[in-house]
């Protein structure tokens, strides 16, 4: 498993944090990392998941660079 630590000082980021455990909790796919359980610990909510080899699809995106194409047959997939 993994655990994305979301540190909720801000404001902006509480919305952000049920509207993630909402779309992970219900939407469970092969192709989606899925979501485990989430927990409240001190200021941080902590969201389990299954673990994604090869880092987050963010870091992916911004250290690769692909073609229209590919990046339509990604989007498909």
């Amino acid at each position: 498993v993994a655990i994305k630590k979301i540190s909720l000082l801000q404001e902006s980021s509480n919305k952000r944090c049920v509207n993630e455990i909402q779309v992970m909790r219900y939407n469970k796919n092969a192709n989606l990392v899925n979501y485990v359980d989430s927990y409240l610990v001190h200021e941080e909510l902590w969201l389990v998941m299954e673990y994604m080899d090869g880092g987050s699809l963010y870091d992916v995106i911004r250290e690769t660079r692909m073609a229209e194409g590919e990046i339509a047959v990604v989007s498909r997939e």
